[in-house]
């Protein structure tokens, strides 16, 4: 039997600024052959997130870079069509990160079952994925919010942020957002429950966290960066926890990165900033996945997908992130 057909897109230029097409090259090759222990992944879902722009860049970062002529890393949701792992058996669900292409070799170690009659495919890479335990690791381990206390999210709208703000609601503490947008700050408010949402594109920003703040940020989980952070440091409450997830305002800048300027209100208020990677907490995926899908079932957290198919679509689908054009966890249906 001939091996499918497997459509990749592999990474062949350094993006300067905002990733382009020529950065990348699609490709066609058979799907790959398995050795013991592995197991062929028909991808159905694959994921795209903020995070893979960094990936792109040749330097030292929490992972190693892709290379120059490999699959470009993703996130993926997908069938077990083949198995030479005692695991694994064909008609099973796995999630793993194996790449913007279209089938994908992974040992037992890179891929975790799941079953879809559980929740709907796109979950296991959105709420029941990484950006869920991103939101909820960051949030409770890190943020650990009190309470009545005050948690700002940026890029609300989001799949961390919207996440965020809906874990912060269930356990007592008030969720301020900021998004992008009349119609993403009223679902941020009216779906997501979130007390205020201000919209960084037409509101005084200062202003809109003065006025929803009045007693101080007691936590910022930022996501953008930039003047927004610095703008949220200098509104803190003494003791605040400032968690660093993202900088998506900074990842395709071709200058210098502007760090913040306000750093020494950490020191005025006894305040802790602390960067964060979702992967530090794998050996507690268990823990979180088991919360989340209980308010998943229950209703106390909602979850949103923005789905656009075709894999052939990648470089310009990936570009959505960049520019605030997506609305929720976006991810390419690739079957």
């Amino acid at each position: 039997m001939n091996a499918p057909a497997n459509r990749q897109w592999k990474l062949t230029a350094r993006p300067v600024g905002l990733p382009k097409r020529s950065d990348f090259a699609f490709e066609t090759a058979p799907a790959p052959d398995l050795a013991d222990g592995q197991i062929l992944v028909r991808n159905h879902y694959i994921s795209l997130d903020p995070a893979m722009r960094g990936w792109m860049n040749d330097g030292r970062s929490y992972v190693p870079p892709v290379g120059l002529g490999e699959v470009m890393r993703a996130g993926a949701v997908g069938e077990v069509v083949a198995t030479r792992h005692a695991g694994f058996r064909e008609g099973d669900f796995a999630v793993g990160m194996f790449g913007v292409q279209d089938y994908a070799a992974a040992d037992g170690g890179g891929a975790q079952k799941v079953d879809p009659a559980l929740a709907p495919l796109p979950l296991f890479i959105s709420t029941l994925g990484m950006p869920g335990m991103t939101a909820y690791f960051g949030l409770l381990d890190i943020g650990a919010p009190q309470p009545g206390q005050t948690v700002v999210v940026s890029a609300a709208s989001g799949a961390v942020g919207a996440l965020v703000g809906q874990i912060a609601r269930i356990k007592g503490a008030r969720a301020v957002g900021l998004a992008g947008g009349a119609a993403k700050c009223r679902y941020v408010t009216e779906e997501l429950g979130f007390d205020a949402c201000i919209d960084y594109k037409t509101d005084d920003i200062g202003k809109g966290l003065s006025k929803h703040c009045p007693k101080g940020i007691d936590v910022y989980f930022d996501n953008v960066g930039g003047e927004i952070l610095d703008l949220c440091l200098a509104r803190i409450a003494r003791k605040a926890r400032i968690i660093i997830c993202g900088a998506i305002s900074q990842y395709n800048s071709t200058e210098a990165i502007v760090g913040p300027k306000n750093y020494l209100s950490l020191l005025v208020n006894n305040a802790r900033m602390e960067g964060f990677v979702v992967f530090n907490y794998a050996a507690r995926y268990g823990e979180g996945l088991h919360d989340m899908a209980g308010w998943l079932k229950s209703g106390q957290i909602k979850s949103r997908e923005d789905i656009v198919d075709g894999i052939e679509t990648f470089p310009e689908t990936l570009l959505k992130l960049f520019s605030g054009a997506n609305f929720g966890k976006l991810m390419i249906k690739a079957v």
